[in-house]
C-alpha cells in the first residue's frame, strides 16, 4: 500500500445530496475472479411485427377483447393490469387504535398508461431517430399535463424497464406511466433534500451539480496526465460526463450505485417536461438516443435498465415546483459484460450500497463507446 491516497485503488464512500446516502466505492475489486451467476444474453434477432405481441399495432391485448389500433409512432392507453386504480372503495383509518404507531397504512388511488415507443417490435430508443424519439417526449408530456391536472393526483412517475432481467413482461419498446394521489418515497425523499439545500444555499442543487460536473470536466481536459496527482487530490480526478449538448447532460453521478449508471440533466432549471420547448425536446431527443446507443456499444447487446424522469409533483404545491429541477435516472443492472450483473446483496442490503468501478471509469469506458449502433457499423 502506497504512502498516498489514491481515488482508483482504495476503499472510499461518497455521499449522494438528493438522498442523503452514503455509496462504498471499493476499486480494489475490480480484479476479482468471477464464478458466479451469469445471465442468457439475448441475441435472438426479433421481427419488426410479431403477431403473438399484445403491444403490437392491429393486435388483440393481453386482456382479450380490445384490438390495438394501426398506431404509426406513439400508442398510449391505459393499462390493462395497472398498478394502482381510480374507483375502489374508501379506506377508514382510526387513529385511536393502539396498533397505529407501529401498523400504519392509508389507500393508495390512482391511475396507470402504456407508451408504446413504436409499432417496431424489434426497435428500442438505441435504433430509434431523434425524429422517433420525439413523439415519445411529446407523450410523456402530454399524459404529465393530463393526468396531473386530475384533483386526485399528486404524482405522475414515469419509466421505463427495458430487458427480461429488469423484469419486463413484453419485448415491444414501451415504457409505463404511474399517476398516484401520494407522492413515492424517492421523490419525497429527493423534495427534501433539495430544500434543505435551498433553504441553506439560497441555490438549486441540480443547477450547481451541473456547473460542478462542467468544471470537473474542463479541469479533466486541460490537465494533461504528467501533471495530474489523483492520489494526492481531495477529490476524484477525470470527468464524468458521458455526453452533452446545448440543453441537457448525460453523467455518470458522483454518487453513482450501479456501475454504469447515469443521469441526464437540464443545463437551465426545468421543473418539468412541460416546461420545455420544442428545442429542447429536440435536445432531449438527441441524448436519449446518444446515451441509450453508447450502452448497447459497451457489451454489444441490447443493454438493460430501469429508466425514469423525476420532476415536479403535481399537487398545486408553488414550493415543489420551485425546487424540482428535471431530470432522468438511468440504472442498468450489467458489471463485467452481457452476462454478468450486479446483485444487491449482503452488505449492500443490511449496510449500503456498494460499487467496485469508480464513477470515473465508468464514464471514460462509456465516452469510449461510439454513438453509431454497432449493428449499423
Amino acid at each position: 500500500m502506497g504512502d498516498s491516497f489514491d481515488f482508483n485503488h482504495h476503499s472510499h464512500r461518497r455521499l449522494n445530496p438528493l438522498t442523503n446516502n452514503w455509496v462504498l466505492c471499493s476499486p480494489h475489486r475490480t480484479q476479482r475472479p468471477w464464478q458466479g451467476k451469469q445471465e442468457e444474453d439475448d441475441t435472438s434477432k426479433r421481427p419488426s411485427y410479431d403477431p403473438s405481441c399484445y403491444l403490437c399495432p392491429r393486435n388483440t391485448r393481453a386482456s382479450g377483447g380490445t384490438q390495438n389500433p394501426d398506431y404509426k409512432d406513439t400508442f398510449v392507453f391505459e393499462n390493462d393490469f395497472p398498478a394502482v386504480q381510480q374507483n375502489q372503495p374508501d379506506l377508514e383509518v382510526s387513529p385511536s387504535e393502539e396498533s397505529s404507531l407501529l401498523l400504519q397504512v392509508e389507500p393508495v388511488r390512482g391511475q396507470c398508461h402504456v407508451i408504446c415507443f413504436t409499432p417496431s417490435h424489434d426497435k428500442t430508443l438505441a435504433d430509434m431517430s431523434e425524429s422517433e424519439i420525439v413523439p415519445v417526449i411529446n407523450a410523456w408530456t402530454d399524459i404529465y399535463n393530463t393526468s396531473g391536472a386530475k384533483p386526485y393526483i399528486n404524482h405522475v412517475q414515469i419509466f421505463e424497464n427495458k430487458g427480461a432481467i429488469m423484469g419486463c413482461s413484453n419485448p415491444h419498446p414501451h415504457g409505463q406511466v404511474w399517476s398516484t394521489e401520494d407522492i413515492p418515497q424517492e421523490t419525497a425523499t429527493e423534495l427534501s433534500n433539495l430544500k434543505t439545500y435551498h433553504d441553506k444555499h439560497h441555490r438549486c442543487m441540480l443547477c450547481d451539480y451541473v456547473k460542478t460536473e462542467t468544471d470537473a470536466d474542463q479541469k479533466a481536459k486541460s490537465t494533461t496526465p504528467s501533471t495530474s496527482s489523483p492520489s494526492t487530490s481531495s477529490s476524484p480526478a477525470g470527468s464524468r460526463i458521458v455526453c452533452e449538448n446545448d440543453s441537457f447532460m448525460c453523467l455518470v453521478p458522483f454518487w453513482a450505485i450501479w456501475p454504469f449508471e447515469t443521469m441526464v440533466l437540464s443545463k437551465t432549471h426545468l421543473a418539468s417536461l412541460s416546461d420545455m420547448n420544442d428545442t429542447q425536446k429536440n435536445d432531449l431527443a438527441n441524448i436519449l438516443r446518444r446515451i441509450t446507443c453508447r450502452y448497447d456499444n459497451l457489451f454489444r447487446c441490447s443493454f438493460p435498465y430501469s429508466m425514469g424522469i423525476h420532476q415536479a409533483p403535481t399537487n398545486g404545491n408553488k414550493e415543489h415546483e420551485e425546487l424540482s429541477h428535471l431530470h432522468l435516472h438511468f440504472y442498468p443492472p450489467l458489471l463485467r459484460s452481457a452476462t454478468v450483473r450486479k446483485f444487491l446483496v449482503g452488505f449492500e442490503l443490511l449496510g449500503e450500497a456498494q460499487r467496485d468501478l469508480t464513477p470515473e471509469q465508468a464514464a471514460k469506458r462509456l465516452t469510449e463507446c461510439s454513438e453509431t449502433h454497432y449493428k449499423s457499423s
